[in-house]
């Protein structure tokens, strides 16, 4: 059974005409008009399709398509619809509607799961003006409550209770979803890769086995302001200095790595910024993602010990405040296995790796079982106008997904059953 490409790549353009900005990209960021838009087109299309659409107290976007009631519960497929500022089209779309042409291409064909199919648009998985990502997951699984959203705002002052509210949700209501979470049996999730993996080994589909941690610390230096022309060299405890090799000592180690760990400074702020004045404080954040928590520490533990002797050295004192440390997160080995299987048996190649980037699914893994599917990315790009994934790479990825999930539906009745027993 194969899924119809071309169905499915009108309806890529077709999202894509929903925030296209003049730089060439797409800018729908959540809750926005551009995304409410996109909103209603999609809830119109799922009604289209007479599937059970509802949406959550926390504005995630639901469709239902009864299975033969055999099975309680439902298999989750989607992803999300929101983009960054002058992004691309296929990051999130691209999963939301895969899901969109698998249900289509099960009712079409007459194939009835025992377990009821569900598809998903989650709410700003992306980075917002609200300062939360994966927000709809998030929420979904239980980490985010009422008490930490309600008194929330954006930059103009928009609380987020009525942001959600507008798109049809409700965070007085979250309690509501404890019990919606109990019936989720599995989730798959199709995305891009937004790197090069695939396309260095020439391989359309990579199936993710897990999501690599993630280690963000913010990193105040404090040096001494001077005058730029009286304060000689040797006089001198310049913050920026520090920081700067500061940050090459992350490149350094983290290179010096022989996993897929990565280690980041994408953001520092310089006080007083004047072109006369030596540096006297900075502020950075250190990011650092990998698949192992153990080898992930030992660097950590490597760069602390290069930046004191960089810090000595100069006279520059150093303050941390962590803000994330999340441990890397498995996928579910029954889903991959059932996914490599179906891939053997469609003859498509495929390589199993972990993410560097943390997506909806790794909040659905924190009480159902779940996995996801690379698609290959042309160049490695995304969150930017020229991201591209080609037509034969998508429909590969989309029709793994379609025969993944009639194996992963009779696994889970088998489960059930056994239990029953």
């Amino acid at each position: 059974m194969q899924i119809n490409r071309q169905r499915l790549l009108n309806d890529i353009e077709k999202y894509a005409l929903y925030g296209k900005d003049e730089r060439g990209g797409i800018t729908r960021s959540a809750f926005s008009k551009p995304e409410m838009q996109v909103r209603e087109l999609f809830i119109k299309e799922l009604k289209d399709l007479e599937l059970e659409v509802s949406v959550d107290p926390i504005a995630n976007i639901w469709g239902r398509l009864k299975g033969s009631g055999e099975k309680n519960g439902t298999i989750v497929i989607g992803s999300h619809l929101d983009t960054v500022p002058n992004g691309g089209k296929y990051d999130g779309a691209l999963g939301v509607l895969i899901a969109k042409e698998v249900m289509t291409t099960l009712m079409e064909n007459k194939v009835t799961l025992q377990h009821d199919l569900e598809i998903v648009s989650f709410t700003a998985e992306e980075s917002n003006d609200f300062g939360f990502s994966t927000l709809g997951s998030k929420t979904f699984a239980g980490k985010l409550t009422k008490e930490d959203l309600i008194h929330v705002s954006d930059s103009q002052g928009t609380l987020l209770k009525d942001a959600v509210r507008s798109a049809g949700g409700d965070l007085y209501k979250l309690d509501e979803m404890k019990k919606d979470r109990k019936e989720k049996k599995a989730y798959v999730e199709v995305h891009i890769e937004q790197g090069k993996r695939l396309e260095s080994h020439n391989l359309s589909i990579g199936i993710v086995e897990d999501m690599v941690g993630v280690y963000r610390t913010c990193v105040y230096l404090k040096g001494e302001a001077n005058h730029s022309g009286t304060t000689m060299m040797a006089h001198r405890s310049d913050a920026l200095a520090a920081a700067s090799e500061m940050v090459l000592a992350v490149e350094e180690v983290c290179r010096a790595d022989e996993t897929d760990l990565v280690g980041t400074v994408g953001q520092l702020f310089v006080e007083p910024n004047a072109v006369n004045i030596v540096p006297g404080e900075v502020n950075f954040v250190l990011e650092i993602r990998g698949e192992n928590d153990a080898r992930m520490d030992l660097v950590i533990q490597a760069i602390e010990e290069k930046w004191q002797k960089i810090l000595a050295a100069r006279g520059v004192t150093m303050e941390q405040n962590l803000m994330v440390k999340q441990k890397p997160i498995r996928m579910d080995e029954d889903i991959v296995t059932i996914l490599r299987e179906t891939a053997d048996e469609l003859s498509e190649p495929y390589t199993v790796f972990p993410s560097m980037a943390v997506h909806d699914a790794a909040h659905m893994a924190s009480f159902t079982k779940a996995c996801m599917i690379f698609v290959k990315s042309i160049d490695g790009r995304s969150h930017c106008p020229e991201e591209y994934s080609k037509p034969i790479d998508i429909e590969k990825a989309a029709n793994l997904l379609l025969n993944g999930l009639i194996k992963i539906d009779a696994k889970l009745s088998k489960e059930a059953q056994a239990i029953n027993e």
